[in-house]
C-alpha cells in the first residue's frame, strides 16, 4: 500500500517537473528575437522584450540595434540611443552608471576607458599597455557609433587624435614615473 502511495507521489512530482521544463523553453524563444530596421521600431521592440523578462538579452539586443543602426546610418541614430538607454536606466534594466558608459563608448569623444581619479604614475603606467588596448577598442566602437551609425565624421575624428593625444602623453608620463623613481 505505501509503495503504490510512493509510486502514485513520484508519478505527480515527475509530471509536475515535465511541465516545469516545458514552461521553462518559451521563455528562451520568447527572448531569442531578431531586431529588424527600422531603429526606432527595433528600439520599441527591445523595450518591449526588455521590460518583460529578457532582461539579460540587453547586450544581445544593443549589439542588433548597433548594427541596425549601421546599415541606415542618421544623425539622429544618437539621440535614439540616448533615450533608449535612459529607458532601460529608468526601468531598471540597466544602471544609470552603465547607460552613460554605453553611450560614450559608442557616441561621445571621451573615452570611458581612462576615466576616473588615479595616480598616473602608480596606478596606469603599470597597466599602460592595457588602458591602450581598451581604448583602441573603444575607439573602434566610436568608430561603429559615431562614424557609422550616426555620421558624425567630425566627432569620431576628435576622438581619435584625443586617443593619439593621450597615447603620447600617457607614454611620456610613464617614462617620466620610471625615470624618477629610478
Amino acid at each position: 500500500m505505501n509503495t503504490s502511495k510512493f509510486l502514485g507521489s513520484l508519478a505527480a512530482i515527475m509530471s509536475l517537473l515535465v511541465l516545469a521544463a516545458c514552461e521553462s523553453k518559451p521563455v528562451v524563444g520568447f527572448c531569442s528575437v531578431t531586431l529588424k530596421p527600422g531603429l526606432a521600431s527595433a528600439i520599441r521592440l527591445a523595450e518591449d522584450k526588455l521590460g518583460n523578462g529578457c532582461e539579460y538579452s540587453f547586450d544581445n539586443y544593443y549589439t542588433q540595434l548597433l548594427n541596425i543602426a549601421t546599415e541606415n546610418p542618421d544623425p539622429a541614430n544618437k539621440q535614439l540611443f540616448s533615450q533608449f538607454l535612459v529607458g532601460v536606466s529608468e526601468r531598471g534594466i540597466i544602471s544609470k552608471r552603465q547607460a552613460k558608459n554605453t553611450y560614450n563608448r559608442y557616441f561621445n569623444v571621451k573615452f570611458v576607458s581612462l576615466m576616473g581619479d588615479y595616480n598616473t604614475c602608480s596606478q596606469t603606467c603599470p597597466v599602460r599597455g592595457k588602458v591602450m588596448s581598451d581604448m583602441q577598442q573603444e575607439l573602434r566602437d566610436k568608430e561603429q557609433g559615431l562614424m557609422r551609425a550616426s555620421e558624425d565624421s567630425a566627432s569620431y575624428h576628435r576622438a581619435d587624435h584625443l586617443f593619439k593625444e593621450t597615447q603620447l602623453v600617457l607614454e611620456a608620463t610613464c617614462r617620466a614615473c620610471e625615470a624618477g623613481g629610478s
